[in-house]
């Protein structure tokens, strides 16, 4: 019984954290930077585990705009 409440901590932590990554990935992937340095660095960072996709929604998200828009 406490190994299944490890693994359900452990997934309450760790997916949300990737649902976040592949939301900052996808969002980047739509926006426009600029050029294509500042795009790929910000994809970079956006796919960093864990802290990538905060940094990028604290930092990046607001330099991008909305392709078309």
């Amino acid at each position: 019984m406490e190994e299944l409440k490890s693994i359900v901590f452990f997934l309450a932590l760790c997916v949300p954290f990737f649902i976040g990554t592949i939301w900052a990935v996808v969002d980047v992937a739509q926006r426009d930077f600029g050029s294509t340095r500042d795009k790929a660095l910000w994809w970079v960072v956006a796919s960093i585990p864990f802290v990538g996709f905060i940094v990028y929604l604290l930092a990046g998200m607001r330099k991008g705009k909305r392709q078309g828009a």
